[in-house]
C-alpha cells in the first residue's frame, strides 16, 4: 500500500504543481475549459491515464468546468501516486490549451 506523504512532503509537492491545493485528505484542481467538448476529451484522456496508471480522480463536470481531486482512498489521503497523477493531469490541460 502507498504511504501517505507527510505535511512537509505534501506542501513541497503541491507547490510545483499547477492550480492545485488542498492538504492530507485530498488534493484539488478546477479549470475550465474553452467548451463543453473540449472538457469531455480532457476527461477521456485523464480516463485513459487513470486506467494505465491503475488510479482514479474523482470528476466533477460543470458545463465546461473540471474539478479534479486526487487522493489514495485505501491510503486514507494523499500519496506519491496522487502527485503523479496530477502531473499527468497537468500535462493534459497543458496540452488541451495549446
Amino acid at each position: 500500500m502507498a504511504e501517505l506523504l507527510d505535511a512537509d512532503s505534501l506542501r513541497d509537492a503541491v507547490a510545483v504543481l499547477d492550480g492545485w491545493e488542498g492538504g492530507p485528505e485530498s488534493i484539488v484542481r478546477t479549470v475550465g475549459l474553452r467548451s463543453f467538448p473540449a472538457a469531455i476529451q480532457v476527461v477521456d484522456r485523464v480516463a485513459q491515464v487513470a486506467e494505465e496508471m491503475d488510479h482514479h480522480p474523482d470528476i466533477d463536470i460543470r458545463w465546461r468546468t473540471l474539478t479534479f481531486r486526487c487522493v489514495t482512498h485505501s491510503a486514507g489521503g494523499v500519496t506519491t501516486r496522487d502527485i503523479a497523477l496530477a502531473n499527468r493531469i497537468d500535462r493534459i490541460l497543458a496540452d488541451a490549451s495549446a
